[in-house]
């Protein structure tokens, strides 16, 4: 299964992961400058900085093999696939009820930008997270990990 891992001791806090993850999930697909000044119902980030201090490191989704946000969802939105263990949400489906970010002990569910009321989080991109490829100091790894490890 594919997660995300972080090196703290790397993270600077620049928060670009945050940047480059609401330009990839916007209407204008990476494209920076239209995403922030021209898209007025840009998404929320589906990773966060958390910072105190000097210390700083980013939190994406743990896609959890007992993933306490799907078996919350009362709309069958969240899922999680078997194969690859990603979790997902399905905004068509979303009820915007937020039991799943009530669930999740992570805190790394958020509400989607300020225009619809259905749940945002992590989705690894695809195949390469954004997060992930455009990290100045390389704090973010994507990795596949063995099921159980």
């Amino acid at each position: 299964m594919k997660r995300i891992s972080i090196k703290e001791e790397h993270c600077m806090g620049c928060r670009l992961c945050e940047i480059h993850c609401i330009a990839a999930h916007s209407a204008y697909r990476n494209d920076l400058v239209r995403t922030f000044k021209r898209d007025k119902n840009r998404p929320s980030p589906r990773i966060m900085i958390e910072q105190s201090g000097h210390t700083c490191f980013a939190l994406p989704c743990r896609h959890c093999e007992e993933a306490n946000c799907v078996r919350a969802c009362i709309s069958g939105s969240m899922t999680k696939d078997q194969q690859s263990g990603l979790v997902t949400n399905d905004s068509k489906r979303c009820v915007g009820c937020w039991t799943c970010i009530a669930a999740c002990p992570y805190g790394v569910i958020t509400r989607e930008g300020k225009r619809i009321s259905v749940a945002a989080k992590c989705d690894l991109c695809g195949d390469k997270p954004v997060c992930v490829q455009q990290c100045p100091n390389e704090a973010l790894v994507c990795d596949d990990q063995e099921e159980g490890a």
